[in-house]
């Protein structure tokens, strides 16, 4: 616990960082001749900034499912330089692709929903070069499962269900973005999923850090840390890469790429669509696609409830064979047996 307060409030003072010195750093729109020069000091906030709406979708990811649904940002509130607002998701998961398991060993079975809900605040800087911003907010995530992709067979298929609360910050100039969060599991946060595998929602501590390579074109870099509560074997250091390709106004397609050594590389993609802009004039909507304003309203990115399995407790004995994994090899899994009644225990 203590390592996981020091890593939260680690990343917390970097992106704190980046926040305060970006404040005091030229932004590139004063490169390109300043902020007044783009016409962003005469953008009237309560016209850019509307309720929004569409859909997204995404390929399965490191503890992350193949997913679409439908989202929405609501401001609730807009100032000069500052929006407070909800942002909220729903989305359909659906199975895992046979014989490949994005939480490491127990495929993922369709069809649920899981849920994703953010409270924030952001405001822009007084030449408005810079955007800041602050989130927290809950997400849940019921889960079937189905066979496991180790090559073992498995009974006493559970459904479960993982929920946890979620906080960040985030940063935003013509050229840089900054997205510091943390994923905390609450509730059960572990739970038996068949007679051989165990499941856990994952701590996760992240940060990214952007570059705006054209208009159309942005990638990120970014390192995270992710761990259990009991079933701790897939603890590990992770690097994720995004690239991001805007089609047209509103449609934006991913593709990611993480390695960490409990999941190792996972390649995915996702895809999102927004209406909004309200009755505004093509000239105004031009004036407002700039980074930094369409930030106050996209959504809130790191929401999903990131789910590993396992099938010992750290420090537990094991009596049988160890199953091989073509995920990774290490040599703690046990079988986990029906004891009737409705308990498991180690075999």
């Amino acid at each position: 616990m203590q390592r996981s307060v020091r890593l939260s409030l680690s990343l917390s003072g970097v992106a704190a960082l980046a926040l305060s010195n970006g404040a005091l750093l030229p932004a590139s729109a004063q490169e390109a001749g300043g902020a007044e020069d783009l016409g962003v000091m005469e953008i009237n906030l309560k016209d850019a900034i509307n309720f929004n709406w569409g859909f997204q979708g995404a390929l399965q990811g490191a503890g992350t499912p193949n997913q679409a649904g439908i989202g929405g940002f609501l401001p609730l509130s807009v100032g000069d330089n500052s929006v407070l607002f909800v942002d909220a998701l729903a989305n359909v998961n659906f199975a895992d692709y046979g014989g490949y398991s994005s939480i490491i060993n127990t495929e993922v079975a369709g069809t649920t929903i899981s849920t994703s809900s953010r409270l924030g605040y952001r405001w822009l800087n007084n030449d408005r070069s810079w955007m800041f911003g602050v989130n927290a907010g809950y997400d849940s995530r019921p889960m079937n499962t189905g066979n496991a992709d180790t090559g073992v067979d498995v009974t006493h298929k559970r459904d479960v269900f993982f929920q946890q609360v979620a906080a960040g910050l985030e940063a935003v100039s013509e050229s840089w973005n900054f997205n510091a969060y943390g994923l905390f599991p609450v509730g059960d946060t572990e739970q038996v999923l068949n007679d051989r595998y165990r499941g856990g929602a994952l701590h996760t501590y992240g940060l990214d850090v952007g570059y705006a390579i054209t208009p159309e074109w942005d990638a990120s870099i970014g390192y995270y840390y992710q761990h259990g509560d009991d079933l701790t074997a897939n603890d590990a250091n992770g690097v994720l890469a995004k690239l991001a390709y805007e089609i047209t106004d509103g449609l934006r397609l991913g593709f990611n790429v993480s390695y960490d050594e409990a999941f190792e590389t996972r390649v995915s993609g996702n895809i999102e669509y927004r209406f909004g802009s309200g009755n505004a004039t093509e000239v105004e909507k031009k004036k407002w696609q700039t980074p930094v304003i369409q930030a106050l309203t996209e959504s809130v990115k790191h929401r999903d409830v990131r789910v590993h399995d396992a099938n010992k407790y750290q420090g537990e004995k094991c009596k049988t064979g160890s199953v091989y994994r073509k995920h990774n090899g290490r040599t703690y899994h046990c079988k986990t047996t029906w004891n009737g009644g409705g308990t498991w225990g180690s075999a």
